[in-house]
Protein backbone atom coordinates (compact mmCIF):
# COMPACT_ATOMS: atom_id res chain seq x y z
CA UNK A 1 0.00 0.00 0.00
CA UNK A 2 3.00 2.22 1.13
CA UNK A 3 4.65 1.62 -2.25
CA UNK A 4 1.38 1.79 -4.29
CA UNK A 5 1.02 5.12 -2.80
CA UNK A 6 4.77 6.58 -3.30
CA UNK A 7 4.19 5.79 -7.38
CA UNK A 8 1.15 7.81 -7.39
CA UNK A 9 2.39 10.61 -5.60
CA UNK A 10 6.10 10.02 -7.84
CA UNK A 11 3.78 10.29 -11.01
CA UNK A 12 2.02 13.31 -10.13
CA UNK A 13 5.10 15.10 -9.22
CA UNK A 14 6.75 14.17 -12.52
CA UNK A 15 4.12 14.93 -14.13
CA UNK A 16 3.54 18.64 -12.58
CA UNK A 17 7.41 18.99 -13.80
CA UNK A 18 6.76 18.14 -17.61
CA UNK A 19 3.92 20.49 -17.51
CA UNK A 20 4.47 23.34 -19.80
CA UNK A 21 3.76 26.74 -17.51
CA UNK A 22 3.01 29.50 -20.27
CA UNK A 23 5.06 32.65 -19.62
CA UNK A 24 2.96 35.60 -18.74
CA UNK A 25 3.27 38.33 -21.88
CA UNK A 26 5.86 41.04 -21.52
CA UNK A 27 4.22 44.75 -21.52
CA UNK A 28 6.86 46.98 -22.65
CA UNK A 29 6.68 50.28 -21.24
CA UNK A 30 5.19 52.81 -23.11
CA UNK A 31 7.62 55.98 -24.46
CA UNK A 32 6.74 59.03 -24.74
CA UNK A 33 6.09 59.56 -28.24
CA UNK A 34 6.91 63.16 -29.13
CA UNK A 35 3.76 65.58 -30.54
CA UNK A 36 4.64 67.14 -34.15
CA UNK A 37 6.43 70.19 -33.72
CA UNK A 38 3.76 73.22 -33.78
CA UNK A 39 5.48 76.01 -36.55
CA UNK A 40 4.93 79.49 -34.81
CA UNK A 41 4.73 81.65 -38.07
CA UNK A 42 4.99 84.16 -35.81
CA UNK A 43 8.80 83.43 -35.48
CA UNK A 44 9.37 84.29 -39.02
CA UNK A 45 10.03 88.15 -39.67
CA UNK A 46 8.54 90.55 -41.50
CA UNK A 47 10.97 92.75 -43.10
CA UNK A 48 11.38 95.01 -46.30
CA UNK A 49 15.16 95.99 -47.75
CA UNK A 50 16.33 98.47 -50.03
CA UNK A 51 17.77 97.13 -53.06
CA UNK A 52 21.34 98.08 -54.10
CA UNK A 53 21.79 99.27 -57.53
CA UNK A 54 17.91 98.53 -58.26
CA UNK A 55 18.31 99.94 -62.06
CA UNK A 56 20.23 97.91 -64.75
CA UNK A 57 20.59 97.70 -68.64
CA UNK A 58 21.54 94.33 -70.69
CA UNK A 59 20.87 93.18 -73.62
CA UNK A 60 17.97 95.24 -74.25
CA UNK A 61 15.98 94.56 -70.50
CA UNK A 62 16.01 97.25 -68.34
CA UNK A 63 15.28 95.68 -65.27
CA UNK A 64 14.37 97.34 -61.77
CA UNK A 65 13.51 95.91 -58.80
CA UNK A 66 11.11 98.55 -56.71
CA UNK A 67 11.21 96.43 -53.69
CA UNK A 68 12.57 93.45 -51.50
CA UNK A 69 10.60 92.08 -48.30
CA UNK A 70 9.84 88.98 -46.48
CA UNK A 71 6.87 87.50 -45.10
CA UNK A 72 6.70 84.83 -43.25
CA UNK A 73 9.24 81.89 -45.07
CA UNK A 74 8.88 83.70 -48.57
CA UNK A 75 11.56 86.30 -50.09
CA UNK A 76 9.88 88.40 -52.43
CA UNK A 77 10.96 91.20 -54.97
CA UNK A 78 8.97 92.91 -57.50
CA UNK A 79 10.62 92.89 -60.55
CA UNK A 80 10.15 95.07 -63.66
CA UNK A 81 11.48 95.13 -66.67
CA UNK A 82 10.96 96.44 -70.63
CA UNK A 83 9.99 94.30 -73.19
CA UNK A 84 12.17 94.41 -76.36
CA UNK A 85 9.23 93.07 -78.55
CA UNK A 86 5.60 91.93 -78.74
CA UNK A 87 6.99 87.70 -77.90
CA UNK A 88 5.39 86.22 -74.52
CA UNK A 89 8.67 87.48 -72.27
CA UNK A 90 8.94 86.13 -68.80
CA UNK A 91 11.64 85.57 -66.29
CA UNK A 92 13.09 82.38 -67.23
CA UNK A 93 15.82 81.45 -64.74
CA UNK A 94 16.38 82.85 -61.28
CA UNK A 95 17.83 82.37 -57.76
CA UNK A 96 18.29 83.83 -54.78
CA UNK A 97 21.67 83.69 -52.63
CA UNK A 98 22.37 84.03 -49.29
CA UNK A 99 25.32 82.57 -46.53
CA UNK A 100 26.73 79.90 -49.09
CA UNK A 101 22.97 78.81 -50.05
CA UNK A 102 21.63 78.86 -53.63
CA UNK A 103 18.12 78.80 -53.80
CA UNK A 104 16.75 78.41 -57.94
CA UNK A 105 13.25 77.10 -56.86
CA UNK A 106 11.17 80.11 -57.06
CA UNK A 107 7.24 81.21 -58.22
CA UNK A 108 6.27 84.19 -60.13
CA UNK A 109 3.09 86.21 -59.60
CA UNK A 110 2.48 88.80 -62.81
CA UNK A 111 1.11 91.94 -61.60
CA UNK A 112 0.76 94.35 -64.47
CA UNK A 113 1.73 94.07 -67.85
CA UNK A 114 1.60 96.92 -70.95
CA UNK A 115 1.73 96.53 -74.84
CA UNK A 116 3.96 98.79 -76.33
CA UNK A 117 2.83 102.08 -77.43
CA UNK A 118 3.81 104.98 -79.29
CA UNK A 119 7.10 103.82 -79.93
CA UNK A 120 7.72 103.06 -75.96
CA UNK A 121 8.56 99.32 -75.27
CA UNK A 122 6.20 97.12 -73.49
CA UNK A 123 6.73 96.77 -69.87
CA UNK A 124 5.76 94.45 -67.50
CA UNK A 125 6.15 93.46 -63.67
CA UNK A 126 6.05 89.99 -61.42
CA UNK A 127 6.64 89.12 -58.21
CA UNK A 128 9.31 86.69 -57.76
CA UNK A 129 8.93 84.59 -54.68
CA UNK A 130 11.69 82.24 -52.46
CA UNK A 131 11.02 79.92 -49.43
CA UNK A 132 13.56 79.79 -47.28
CA UNK A 133 13.67 78.75 -43.61
CA UNK A 134 13.38 81.04 -40.83
CA UNK A 135 17.23 80.95 -39.53
CA UNK A 136 18.15 82.09 -43.16
CA UNK A 137 21.09 84.68 -42.41
CA UNK A 138 19.85 87.23 -45.02
CA UNK A 139 22.43 89.45 -44.48
CA UNK A 140 23.93 89.65 -47.80
CA UNK A 141 21.32 88.53 -49.65
CA UNK A 142 21.65 88.63 -53.53
CA UNK A 143 18.54 87.83 -56.49
CA UNK A 144 20.09 87.23 -59.97
CA UNK A 145 17.77 86.87 -62.81
CA UNK A 146 20.27 84.88 -65.14
CA UNK A 147 18.03 85.12 -68.27
CA UNK A 148 14.39 85.90 -69.67
CA UNK A 149 12.27 83.95 -72.01
CA UNK A 150 9.96 84.18 -74.59
CA UNK A 151 8.26 80.70 -75.27
CA UNK A 152 7.54 80.72 -79.18
CA UNK A 153 3.31 81.39 -79.47
CA UNK A 154 1.28 78.91 -81.84
CA UNK A 155 2.92 80.03 -85.46
CA UNK A 156 5.77 82.19 -84.59
CA UNK A 157 8.14 79.60 -85.39
CA UNK A 158 8.03 80.29 -88.88
CA UNK A 159 7.39 83.89 -88.56
CA UNK A 160 9.78 84.85 -85.62
CA UNK A 161 12.11 82.26 -85.17
CA UNK A 162 12.74 80.37 -88.13
CA UNK A 163 14.97 83.14 -89.91
CA UNK A 164 17.44 83.52 -86.69
CA UNK A 165 17.85 80.03 -86.08
CA UNK A 166 18.52 79.23 -89.42
CA UNK A 167 20.83 82.36 -89.41
CA UNK A 168 22.51 80.91 -86.26
CA UNK A 169 23.63 77.53 -88.03
CA UNK A 170 24.74 78.69 -91.21
CA UNK A 171 26.82 81.02 -89.65
CA UNK A 172 28.44 78.29 -87.30
CA UNK A 173 28.86 75.84 -90.37
CA UNK A 174 25.97 73.70 -89.42
CA UNK A 175 24.03 71.66 -92.61
CA UNK A 176 20.71 71.87 -91.07
CA UNK A 177 18.10 73.44 -93.47
CA UNK A 178 14.60 74.69 -92.38
CA UNK A 179 11.42 74.99 -93.90
CA UNK A 180 7.62 76.10 -92.73
CA UNK A 181 5.29 73.23 -94.05
CA UNK A 182 1.13 73.41 -93.32
CA UNK A 183 0.15 70.85 -90.15
CA UNK A 184 -3.54 71.08 -89.74
CA UNK A 185 -3.88 74.06 -91.10
CA UNK A 186 -0.86 75.91 -89.62
CA UNK A 187 2.24 76.77 -90.49
CA UNK A 188 4.68 75.12 -88.87
CA UNK A 189 8.55 74.83 -88.49
CA UNK A 190 10.07 71.72 -89.44
CA UNK A 191 13.06 70.25 -90.43
CA UNK A 192 14.12 69.96 -94.14
CA UNK A 193 17.30 68.17 -93.68
CA UNK A 194 20.26 67.47 -91.99
CA UNK A 195 24.07 66.27 -92.29
CA UNK A 196 24.19 62.41 -92.62
CA UNK A 197 26.63 62.08 -89.66
CA UNK A 198 24.08 63.68 -87.37
CA UNK A 199 20.78 61.93 -85.54
CA UNK A 200 17.22 63.66 -86.07
CA UNK A 201 17.04 63.85 -82.16
CA UNK A 202 20.38 65.59 -82.42
CA UNK A 203 19.02 67.72 -85.12
CA UNK A 204 15.78 68.94 -82.77
CA UNK A 205 18.04 69.35 -80.31
CA UNK A 206 20.10 72.05 -81.69
CA UNK A 207 16.88 73.75 -83.45
CA UNK A 208 14.61 73.48 -81.12
CA UNK A 209 17.58 74.83 -78.28
CA UNK A 210 16.46 77.20 -75.65
CA UNK A 211 19.45 79.90 -76.57
CA UNK A 212 16.81 80.88 -79.08
CA UNK A 213 14.31 82.14 -77.06
CA UNK A 214 16.07 83.69 -74.26
CA UNK A 215 18.23 86.44 -73.31
CA UNK A 216 20.75 85.64 -71.01
CA UNK A 217 22.28 88.55 -67.90
CA UNK A 218 22.77 88.35 -65.43
CA UNK A 219 21.13 91.09 -63.52
CA UNK A 220 22.08 90.24 -59.82
CA UNK A 221 20.37 92.47 -57.07
CA UNK A 222 21.92 92.80 -53.74
CA UNK A 223 19.99 93.44 -50.20
CA UNK A 224 20.08 93.19 -46.60
CA UNK A 225 17.24 91.35 -44.48
CA UNK A 226 18.65 90.65 -41.64
CA UNK A 227 16.59 89.54 -38.88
Amino acid sequence: MKRLTFLLIASFLLGACGQVVPTPPIIPEFFDIAPTPFIDLTSYPTAQAAIQAPNQTSNGFAVNVERAWMDGKNVNADVCYTLPDSSDWSIYAANLSYAGTVQDIYGTTLLSLQDATDGQPGRRCDTLTFVVPPDADLTNAVITIDSFGAVPREGEYCSVYMPKIQQALLERGIGIALECAAVDGVEKMTIASYPPEMTQQQAEEMVYSDEFFTVKGPWSFSFNLAQ
